[in-house]
């Protein structure tokens, strides 16, 4: 019943931007954590950055002073702005989030189909 659809990816060239967004939806009664991950073809997928319910940030030191998580709770998303892209960036880029949903016991973990990132010049 909860959905979470990732967009704003694309190809760039190195030293480029891009800024990613994250939309939760469905009977959401309540989203804790969220965050990036990223994997490219063939490999294993990687944390990139995490935000709590309070706003807290983390970051892989791959794109930490490059990369900015940030939510919006009034609108169920999640964005991740990307500056100075390498092409060891490229990846398919996911979201996901512990969601309490509505009328259910449990926090589940949600992930989202993911939104490629390709950087070459």
């Amino acid at each position: 019943q909860v959905q979470l659809v990732e967009s704003g990816g694309g190809l760039v060239q190195p030293g480029g931007s891009l800024r990613l967004s994250c939309a939760a939806s469905g009977s959401i009664f309540k989203i804790y954590g969220m965050g990036w991950y990223r994997q490219a073809p063939g490999k294993q997928r990687d944390w990139v950055a995490t935000i709590t319910t309070g706003g807290s940030t983390n970051y892989a030191d791959s794109v930490k002073g490059r990369f900015t998580i940030s939510r919006d709770d009034a609108t169920n998303k999640v964005y991740l702005q990307m500056n100075s892209l390498k092409p060891k960036d490229t990846a398919v880029c996911k979201c996901n989030a512990g969601i309490h949903i509505s009328g259910r016991r449990i926090i589940g973990n949600c992930w989202g189909q993911g939104t490629k990132v390709t950087v070459t010049a």
